[in-house]
């Protein structure tokens, strides 16, 4: 009795420092407002020249896009992807090989209402995809068939590229399913070659994201914790952490993973009804510090952590706004490191 007396007198000054609001950091540059509703970022280094990345955001509505902004925020039109019906999430890798002398950078996303994963080339934005890949294509119920969440995976030492996507709702088991590209003389295939993921049931699970140097993949079961397996599929299907979920007020949402050259750095990820950003250690899952980026209801993020410009010296972050905008901050206004 007294050790669970101990427990709860110990709660309650941490529930109360959670619901304190942190001093606001405000964004460098706010994009241009999409026509209906911003979820997701992906941010795409240009490697001749850093200055003319992309920053690549969905926005989603049955009249949805793929939108493209430079790093003022202004939208690059000729790299729009129009007439998506509702895409959801969106990420990108570098280096899909189409043969033996072609490689080309690769831009995935959802599109939810069509049921299928989609995949163009960057920056040249050319479809690879046919029209699109059919996912959970053996489900009955819409919701299960419904797809969300996506994140490339590029494992090492192969250079294979794999998508690993979610849905609006699922089973308890299984939830994810991780689709491999393979390119021959026909075009790019996705294969599925693994089901795995658990579903607490709660809400959601919407936010993927891996982290390719250690093999992992996290996801955020929005009302349960952030959910750790192995990226590969030779790696089980055993969930290696379930980590985080009693510093969240509600939605456990965007993922971002900040890597450092020495292979440490950390685990962003959006703790949406507090307006505030959780900040977890990307080797061992501890919790660090949280931030107030000053934005609402964030459901994606994004980040790199190289120099683009002399804005972003330090590398960029991208959280999506509920204003129909994504904000862009210089990495070192985190004061991780």
């Amino acid at each position: 009795m007294i050790k669970k007396k101990s427990l709860v007198l110990l709660s309650i000054p941490f529930m109360v420092a959670c619901e304190k609001k942190l001093p606001p950091i405000d964004p460098d540059v706010i994009t241009e407002r999409v026509k209906y509703d911003t979820d997701d970022p992906a941010i795409w280094v240009n490697p001749e020249n850093p200055a003319e990345s992309i920053v690549f955001g969905t926005d989603k509505n049955t009249d949805g896009a793929i939108y493209a902004f430079d790093l003022n925020g202004k939208v690059i039109e000729e790299k729009t992807i129009r007439g998506i019906k509702r895409p959801n999430n969106v990420d990108l890798r570098y280096g899909l090989k189409l043969n033996d002398s072609v490689t080309v950078d690769v831009l995935a996303f959802t599109e939810r209402e069509r049921g299928m994963l989609r995949l163009f080339s960057v920056p040249d934005m050319n479809p690879l995809d046919g029209g699109g890949y059919p996912v959970f294509t053996e489900e009955t119920v819409p919701d299960f068939k419904s797809p969300m969440g996506v994140s490339l995976y590029k494992s090492n030492p192969e250079g294979i590229i794999y998508a690993i996507v979610g849905r609006k709702s699922g089973p308890d088991d299984n939830y994810l399913h991780q689709y491999k590209f393979q390119a021959d003389s026909t075009g790019v295939k996705a294969v599925l070659v693994r089901k795995f993921g658990k579903f607490s049931g709660k809400k959601e699970i919407e936010a993927i994201a891996v982290d390719d140097e250690n093999g992992h993949v996290y996801y955020s079961d929005e009302g349960e914790c952030i959910r750790k397996y192995g990226a590969d599929p030779s790696a089980g299907n055993d969930e290696l952490a379930c980590f985080g979920g009693n510093y969240f007020k509600e939605d456990i949402e965007g993922i971002a993973i900040a890597k450092n050259t020495d292979g440490s750095g950390y685990i962003i990820v959006s703790d949406q009804q507090k307006g505030q950003f959780n900040i977890f250690s990307r080797k061992e899952n501890i919790f660090v510090k949280a931030v107030n980026l000053n934005t609402v209801e964030t459901d994606g993020c994004d980040v790199v952590t190289i120099p683009l410009n002399d804005v972003f010296s330090e590398g960029l972050f991208v959280a999506m706004n509920d204003d129909g905008t994504f904000y862009f901050y210089d990495y070192a206004k985190l004061q991780l490191d």
